[in-house]
């Protein structure tokens, strides 16, 4: 289905349910392809009951399948952040300290966008 990514690492970690928007995986494995390293994804589509969203006031853009987080850190989270920037995303979450490091990427244009926060 993708060249870079399992479907079962994209899929609902709560229940299992498969949900990313396709228009959306094709710019991430168009951004895979320009960072030409592998991308460890800790988290994509999310339902609405995951734990980490049930408890937001509303639920957030892995609900839509239209985000990403990717474990990287150092150079490469530079590499993909510039990347991402120019590709056009336009929610970039950053959390860069400690031992789970990654960076949130997402197309929303609903809301604060574009918008880069940190966790």
């Amino acid at each position: 289905m993708y060249k870079y990514f399992y479907v079962d690492e994209l899929t609902c970690q709560h229940c299992n349910a498969e949900g990313m928007d396709k228009e959306f995986m094709q710019k991430i494995e168009k951004l895979r392809e320009e960072a030409d390293f592998p991308f460890i994804v800790t988290s994509a589509y999310r339902c609405t009951d995951h734990p980490l969203e049930a408890v937001k006031s509303t639920v957030g853009a892995h609900t839509t399948g239209r985000a990403i987080d990717i474990a990287v850190r150092g150079n490469k989270a530079h590499r993909l952040l510039k990347l991402a920037m120019e590709a056009g995303f336009t929610g970039i979450g950053v959390q860069q300290k400690g031992n789970s490091r990654f960076l949130h990427l997402d197309d929303m244009t609903e809301g604060n966008r574009p918008w880069v926060w940190s966790y």
